[in-house]
């Protein structure tokens, strides 16, 4: 088996670790991971997934294992995590997931949702640690809703966003991926429902991954949506949060305080400088949203065999492709990959 590469090894080691694979220049640290705490969903977006039974792992880590995971990503140098799914909130233990992350002293703990269960569970996790969030909401309309959902009930959503401002959520991103003929009509409406609220509406272009590639009619370019919020926006190019991901953001026109964020994972991708990994729900680490490629950690984990999880970690992150040259989403092999498992 290959030697574990430290976190910060210069590009000649990697590279010479499998030199037949364009490598990302290792001087970026990997300080962000996804964490999927379930691979289980209670919806079925007509972009992530075929169906409600489109199967679910056999194993997945049980919390002392992810405590194993955890803090061994903390010593390895990752700054800030954030959890998926699936769909989280399914997941019986993540508050006390939550707890965890805090207690281990992550400088940002973040999570991403559907707020289908996020009215009961906002106050008990702003509680427990968390400091942000992000809620999946592609329409205001609540047939359109349950239709692009299959099943979906607006109204449990908008319960949770409103559960969510109560607890004290400031700043709540709104993730809303445009689809065309489906709700690219509605991307001024959502804008300035989001920024009644104070909330920051974002943007993303559909990814050409899974269920997504099958949909690739409905794709609707960063300028088209740009062009819909019309003088909605301040003029300029959008700005990308430092430390907070791949959205980048432009200002309300007529309140500067106000953001609209654009996630264009297909049109201008991210994948140079990327400095994240996804662990999936039974401990494998994955280097990139849009390949299947991956280092099995969960025996390791479950042993509480901290080394041996720093040993796979250092092995995907050497796995991380060449943002230089390999464009993420829009890649062949992202067609393989399901959105749902690793958590988008």
């Amino acid at each position: 088996m290959a030697r574990a590469l430290p976190l910060f090894a210069p590009p000649s080691t990697a590279q010479a670790l499998r030199s037949d694979t364009p490598r990302v220049d290792t001087r970026v640290a990997p300080g962000s991971v996804r964490l999927s705490l379930t691979d289980r969903c209670d919806l079925a977006c007509v972009y992530c997934r075929p169906d409600r039974s489109d199967g679910y792992l056999e194993a997945r880590l049980d919390l002392a294992a992810w405590r194993t995971v955890l803090a061994t990503l903390r010593a390895e140098g990752v700054r800030r995590v954030r959890v998926t799914g699936g769909e989280p909130l399914l997941h019986r233990d993540v508050v006390a997931f939550v707890e965890l992350l805090a207690s281990i002293g992550f400088e940002d703990v973040a999570l991403t949702t559907n707020a289908t269960r996020l009215e009961a569970l906002a106050g008990p996790l702003r509680a427990a640690g968390l400091q942000r969030l992000n809620v999946s909401i592609d329409t205001l309309d609540p047939k359109r809703f349950e239709r692009l959902t299959r099943g979906g009930d607006l109204s449990v959503v908008l319960r949770g966003l409103d559960a969510a401002d109560r607890a004290g959520f400031a700043g709540l991103k709104l993730n809303c991926v445009v689809l065309a003929e489906e709700n690219e009509d509605e991307i001024g409406t959502i804008a300035d429902w989001a920024w009644s609220r104070r909330w920051v509406p974002r943007f993303l272009e559909l990814m050409a991954i899974g269920e997504g590639a099958k949909v690739r009619d409905k794709y609707v370019p960063y300028a088209r949506i740009l062009a819909a919020l019309g003088d909605r926006v301040a003029g300029g190019d959008p700005i990308r949060e430092a430390d907070r991901g791949p959205a980048k953001y432009l200002a309300a026109r007529h309140d500067p305080a106000l953001r609209v964020g654009f996630i264009t994972g297909h049109s201008d991708t991210y994948c140079s400088g990327c400095d994240r990994l996804r662990v999936t729900a039974d401990g494998t680490f994955r280097p990139c949203l849009a390949t299947n490629d991956g280092v099995a950690a969960g025996a390791a984990a479950r042993a509480g065999d901290a080394a041996g999880v720093a040993a796979r970690l250092h092995e995907a992150w050497a796995q991380k492709p060449d943002g230089a040259t390999f464009r993420g989403c829009s890649e062949a092999s992202a067609a393989d990959v399901s959105i749902r498992a690793i958590g988008g």
